[in-house]
C-alpha cells in the first residue's frame, strides 16, 4: 500500500483545512487508519483513527471536537476535516495504514505511512 498526504498549507488562527490521504491497492476497505503529527523537536504523536467501515474514530484529546477523520472506500480515500485550528496544532502530518480493520493510536500498530504533509498555523 501506497499512501499520498496531501492539503497542508499556512493558516491564520481559527481557520479550518482539509487534509486527504489517497491511497493505492485494492484492500483499502479492510486497512484500520489513522492521522498522525509531529511537531518540530517532538515525538509523532497520534491525532485520529477510523476502523475498515468508517463508522468508528478516535481522537486524541487535544483535536476532540474541531477535527473530524473520515473515509470514502470506494475512492481509496480518508480525510482529516481541521476546524478552529491553533498555533499548536502546528506540525507534519502523517496518514498511515495498518492491516487490520480497527484503528489504533499506537505508532506501532501501522504498517504503512505517507510521506507527510505539513500544516502551519500562525497566531
Amino acid at each position: 500500500v501506497q499512501l499520498q498526504a496531501s492539503g497542508g498549507g499556512l493558516v491564520q488562527a481559527g481557520d479550518s483545512l482539509r487534509l486527504s490521504c489517497a491511497a493505492s491497492g485494492r484492500a483499502f476497505s479492510n486497512y484500520g487508519m489513522g492521522w498522525f503529527r509531529q511537531a518540530p523537536g517532538k515525538e509523532r504523536e497520534f491525532v485520529a483513527a477510523i476502523n475498515w467501515s468508517g463508522d468508528s474514530a478516535v481522537y486524541a484529546n487535544s483535536v476532540k471536537g474541531r477535527f473530524t477523520i473520515s473515509r470514502d472506500n470506494a475512492k481509496n480515500t480518508m480525510s482529516l476535516q481541521m476546524n478552529s485550528l491553533k498555533p499548536e496544532d502546528t506540525a507534519v502530518y502523517y496518514c498511515a495504514a495498518r492491516t487490520y480493520g480497527l484503528g489504533s493510536s499506537q505508532f506501532n500498530d501501522y504498517n504503512y505511512w505517507g510521506q507527510g504533509t505539513l500544516v502551519t498555523v500562525s497566531s
